[in-house]
């Protein structure tokens, strides 16, 4: 695998609303941004990364870190970076993967200190095949029934 390590750096939380305090439509938005790229070997490259999520209107979690990638010619990776703020994708999704798959977690956890919801989205649940609009509408011979 091509990446080589990956810490964490910082952690900054912030609740805007009341506790308790509901907002109609809550968007959450997570973001993922290279923040900069240095070589560190031949084949080493240092990733300093920021993962946000935003509750609009409701709270912000920010996550630091860093990636060290180990692959590719670093200082080739490095001088794309500093010419055009680009990554190639072969580089870019294997961090992008890494960056939501280690920052997630933490941002649960926070969230849930700070009384906000999960930055999870909620699962997708299908119905039976060839089902349409919601489930009230739907053929009932196929639901559980309750006593």
């Amino acid at each position: 695998m091509p990446i080589k390590t990956f810490e964490l750096t910082s952690i900054d939380a912030k609740r805007f609303s009341k506790l308790g305090e509901r907002i109609p439509q809550l968007r959450v938005d997570h973001n993922a941004a290279v923040t900069s790229i240095s070589a560190v070997a031949e084949k080493s490259a240092q990733i300093e990364f920021r993962f946000t999520v935003n509750y609009v209107g409701m709270g912000l979690i920010k996550i630091e870190g860093r990636v060290v990638w180990d692959g590719s010619d670093a200082k080739d990776l490095a001088s794309q970076w500093s010419g055009a703020n680009k990554i190639p994708n072969e580089v870019f999704n294997p961090v992008l993967a890494a960056i939501f798959s280690n920052c997630m977690p933490p941002a649960v956890v926070v969230a849930r200190d700070l009384g906000l919801p999960p930055p999870l989205p909620p699962p997708h649940i299908k119905g039976p095949p060839g089902a349409k609009g919601p489930p009230s509408k739907r053929d009932r011979s196929s639901s559980m029934e309750v006593a």
